[in-house]
């Protein structure tokens, strides 16, 4: 997926039809002033980075997307808890959902996968923190049940996560997906005795097919070994967040 510059900062697109309207954007590791292992668009104040930088990285963000408002941030707790409009900032939620112009949605990541929503007609949007726990939690059909839009009408992107050639797990993950829907099993990949590869991508278009979400983009890109783009818990557990936004003008 290609990069687009606005204002000095490197962002993905989601390459999905959404209405014009609906804006939407995923931050790489570049365009901030961040130092050391944080380098340099961290946009995380939970991270042990030094907060005047994440201060000013968030004020590029800001100025680089021409957004109506700062983004709800969220303090996410692995849960399945989805935010709305009139949520206070830092509120404990693992996503967030808007159904007015001016409300910026958005979650932080590094390695979980974060998943944007919006209805074919622009009016309702979401986003989605969406790690194993989040979607074995039931975290994707949290934000679903938000939509006023029948489950044909919504549109759903994935964004940079941890891929499947990379997030070893063991079988008490494995697990926790097949008692929930056996079908599961096609997004894990035996290595060795309890040890698999698992697939985020495929576990949330699961959900998502399940709820009758079919408008599935994205996918595809792994925090994980792309050490120059993205930062990666599980690669190194001192590092930053990407930030996945989406809002309606």
């Amino acid at each position: 997926m290609p990069i687009t510059d606005a204002a000095g900062l490197a962002l993905l697109r989601p390459d999905w039809p959404a209405p014009a309207r609906v804006q939407a954007a995923v931050t790489t590791r570049a365009g901030g002033v961040s130092q050391g292992p944080w380098a340099s668009l961290n946009l995380a104040d939970h991270v042990q980075d030094d907060a005047a930088a994440v201060a000013e990285n968030r004020l590029r963000l800001g100025v680089g997307l021409a957004l109506p408002a700062e983004p709800l941030w969220l303090t996410q707790v692995h849960g399945s808890i989805i935010a709305g409009a009139d949520n206070a900032p830092g509120c404990e939620a693992d996503g967030s959902y808007a159904d007015r112009p001016g409300v910026v949605c958005a979650v932080l990541t590094a390695d979980c996968l974060p998943v944007l929503l919006c209805d074919r007609n622009g009016g309702e949007v979401a986003a989605v923190h969406a790690g194993w726990r989040g979607l074995a939690g039931g975290v994707i059909e949290a934000a679903l049940d938000r939509f006023s839009a029948a489950p044909g009408d919504i549109l759903a992107w994935l964004g940079p996560a941890i891929g499947p050639h990379a997030f070893e797990v063991g079988d008490e993950v494995r697990e926790v997906f097949l008692a929930d829907d056996p079908a599961a099993a096609s997004a894990f990949r035996a290595i060795r005795p309890g040890h698999w590869l698992a697939d985020l991508y495929a576990l949330a278009r699961l959900r998502l097919a399940a709820r009758g979400v079919t408008a599935v983009y994205g996918g595809g890109l792994c925090t994980y070994t792309d050490a120059e783009r993205f930062y990666s818990f599980r690669r190194e557990p001192v590092t930053g967040r990407m930030a996945s936004l989406i809002w309606i003008d």
